[in-house]
């Protein structure tokens, strides 16, 4: 007896009232379960973005050396001269990590990496942007084992370098982590290849592993709140293989220069649905698929479950009519399966097929975002915590007395300390490309072979910034992404963005979300950065009882810079006794949002620091000007933990002491912890200070003189901090403590 489909078993699936009708209107009848299914999962947030493409559409994406931009292909594209383009994307797998740690955080890094490789692109670097709950908790300690094993594990056996990222810890992601895993990749003019599904008559392949039960109903998964139950849906989970991949690599990028392929697309999120329905949408064709010709690793599996299974390390190939053989020939060569599972056809139609019956029929275009997937715009309202952040006075909080003890609990804070212990499970220099393994540099470095040239990446976002001032945090994840890269020494050029959010149906998470946004999108257009892809990861939402808590708003920038000459990389450290300390930029009374009020006064509502778009654009082409015309010896901008730990981070890269005194007219406190934006420390040289100066007093940028590197020991306003290898010591292995007790 057929299974009755109604309104009751959409909603099992993810789908509301409203969406089901539709479903049944498009067709012209009620689908059967496995057309249902289909709709579930690409009308589902994380393939529909059916909460947020309204938005996300006021985000500029036009730029002069834009070559592929957001939502035409896997990644965005960008061409850095000499014949190259550079592919880069960053992508969330929250939910999958929160429930397998190691698995989760594994498939991540290889789905990410598939983005980038299938538009030609080879792999060359990766860097993730992780958040985690309270450190003194067990369960916090087994997630960033699991996460961080995981990412080393799938990126070393993979054979690309993590280069760089960022780790935090607040308790709102506590239930909820956070996953963001970025690829960047080189590709030759001409060797891009596209997603689509071209050629009515061209035969369709399944390339890769086979298709297993694992990652079935993942986007459904990634679009729904996490619970305590939220352990019984572990076989959304997907199962990754490196090795596996890395042979799917060489073979793809070997196949692709025989001009045999037409189109190719990563089967990531809702996979043989998804890349199905998106190819065939994006040419305005259609397929006819045998499921019985689709590599299974389990015997009877139902059709839904072939269509909507994630197994990794797979791929859908377009090939020309009557060249497939070349393709197989390769495939056959690397050890992979790639079988004939079916072809075009100029239907608009996806038909899939089992034991010769058809079991869907639906069309592409309404599967997919801009066809006739669901657009939604939700109401939002101003959060009512921010009652709680205008109660603020600094003049409440009082000064030290003791700042050296202070200074000592600040720099132990889990959030400032060195991320050795995760980043050296890494392996930073396969390929010999990085740059920035034994430099410490605001951005990782890494070099294009072949050229002078080398890209400058970074992922960044302070989430509370943006929980105090959705709109002014949104502005500064993107204006420190791009300080970061120009204190390295590049020139910005574009973003790619995750954007982490609670649940889009919660009024205050929407306000947040929407205002984020607008603060994003004014920020990229003053750096001149377009938005080139990434995604969103709504429902980071814990459901504890009968609360339920969102995570900070976490809208992680990963931006790409290019130098044009490798020489010139701009590093942090102090490289000279005697050598002067300059900070350009101005500092202001302001602790706001600050790790020193979080640690030291345990103060959750503060307002944003103070931050000013156009004073951060003109600091920065400052700064770019400064490295050019050779001034200065390093640079380093003045973020989390304020001015003493951005001083001491530079200081115990070589065991370099420094004088420095604090600033008249400014509370001591705000000026050495403050976060206040738009600062960069830098170091002169004796002989090019008065040329510094002169640059400077062209320029019209404030700046001022805090003192000189000096000794061994870090000396503030005469009075003797320590000596600069006890604060490494703190630095170096306050992390592995608590980690390991």
């Amino acid at each position: 007896m057929a299974q009755i489909i109604d309104a009751k078993v959409a909603a099992n699936l993810g789908l509301n009232a409203e969406e089901f009708e539709k479903i049944k209107e498009i067709l012209g009848r009620t689908p059967n379960f496995t057309e249902l299914s289909i709709f579930s999962v690409m009308w589902s947030e994380h393939c529909s973005y059916k909460n947020s493409i309204t938005w996300l559409k006021t985000l500029p994406r036009d730029g002069e050396r834009l070559l592929v931009g957001a939502g035409e292909e896997n990644a965005g594209l960008v061409d850095i001269g000499g014949g190259l383009g550079c592919a880069f994307k960053i992508e969330s797998h929250n939910h999958p990590s929160a429930i397998e740690p190691f698995q989760g955080a594994a498939t991540g890094v290889g789905g990410i990496h598939r983005d980038i490789f299938t538009m030609g692109a080879r792999p060359i670097a990766a860097l993730n942007s992780l958040r985690f709950g309270n450190i003194n908790s067990e369960k916090t300690k087994h997630l960033v084992k699991g996460v961080v094993n995981g990412i080393s594990h799938y990126g070393n056996c993979f054979g690309v370098p993590t280069v760089g990222g960022e780790v935090f810890f607040d308790d709102c992601y506590n239930q909820n982590i956070l996953v963001n895993a970025m690829s960047v990749g080189i590709v030759k003019a001409g060797e891009t290849v596209s997603a689509c599904a071209d050629g009515p008559g061209n035969p369709v392949l399944i390339v890769g592993s086979a298709t297993g039960k694992d990652g079935i109903h993942g986007a459904t998964f990634a679009s729904a709140d996490l619970t305590e139950d939220s352990a019984d849906d572990l076989p959304a989970v997907q199962v990754g293989d490196p090795f596996q991949e890395k042979l799917l690599l060489e073979a793809s990028l070997e196949a692709i220069k025989t001009g045999a392929i037409v189109g190719m697309q990563d089967m990531g999120a809702a996979g043989i649905t998804c890349s199905t329905s998106e190819m065939s949408a994006k040419s305005g064709t259609g397929m006819i698929i045998d499921l019985d010709k689709v590599p299974t690793r389990q015997e009877g599996m139902l059709p839904f479950e072939i269509l909507l299974s994630e197994s990794q390390e797979r791929m859908l190939i377009v090939a020309k009519k009557g060249e497939e053989h070349k393709l197989f020939e390769i495939f056959d060569k690397w050890d992979l399966e790639c079988e004939h599972i079916g072809e075009v056809t100029d239907t608009g139609r996806l038909q899939f097929y089992q034991g010769g019956e058809v079991i869907a029929d639906v069309p592409a275009e309404p599967l997919v975002l801009g066809g006739g997937a669901p657009v939604y715009q939700r109401e939002y309202s101003e959060p009512k915590y921010f009652a709680e952040i205008a109660k603020f006075n600094i003049d409440q909080i009082t000064e030290p007395t003791d700042y050296v003890a202070t200074a000592q609990k600040l720099f132990s804070a889990p959030n400032l300390v060195s991320k050795r212990w995760v980043y050296e499970q890494y392996d930073s220099m396969v390929r010999t490309n990085t740059m920035t393994t034994n430099k410490a540099s605001d951005a990782a470095i890494v070099r294009v072979k072949g050229t002078e040239k080398a890209l400058a990446v970074t992922t960044d976002c302070n989430s509370s910034y943006v929980y105090a001032d959705a709109y002014q945090g949104g502005m500064i994840a993107v204006a420190e992404a791009a300080r970061n890269i120009v204190c390295s020494g590049g020139e910005p050029v574009a973003i790619t963005n995750c954007l982490n959010f609670g649940n889009p149906y919660d009024p205050e998470v929407y306000w947040q979300f929407v205002h984020t946004i607008k603060g994003m999108g004014d920020a990229c257009r003053k750096f001149n950065t377009p938005v080139t892809g990434g995604n969103v990861s709504f429902y980071n939402h814990s459901v504890i009882g009968d609360q339920n808590i969102p995570v900070f708003p976490t809208p992680t920038i990963g931006m790409l810079g290019i130098l044009d000459d490798a020489n010139k990389v701009m590093t942090l450290d102090f490289k000279n006794e005697t050598d002067l300390i300059y900070l350009v930029g101005e500092s202001v009374n302001d602790i706001g949002s600050t790790e020193y009020l979080r640690v030291v006064h345990d103060v959750k509502y503060s307002p944003v620091p103070q931050f000013d778009l156009d004073t951060e654009h003109t600091l920065q082409q400052t700064v770019a000007g400064l490295i050019k015309n050779g001034h200065i010896e390093s640079a380093h901008d003045v973020a989390d933990g304020g001015l003493f730990t951005n001083l001491m981070e530079s200081s115990i890269v070589n065991g370099l002491g420094f004088e420095i005194s604090t600033q008249d007219g400014i509370r001591k406190d705000a000026f050495l912890f403050g976060e206040s934006q738009s600062r960069v420390i830098i170091t002169v040289s004796r002989a090019k200070a008065e040329a510094f100066e002169a640059y400077m007093a062209d320029q019209g940028t404030p700046f001022s003189k805090l003192g000189m590197v000096s000794g061994e020991n870090a000396i503030i306003d005469g009075e003797d901090f320590g000596k600069v290898a006890d604060w490494k010591d703190i630095h170096d292995n306050t992390l592995h403590q608590h980690l390991e007790n």
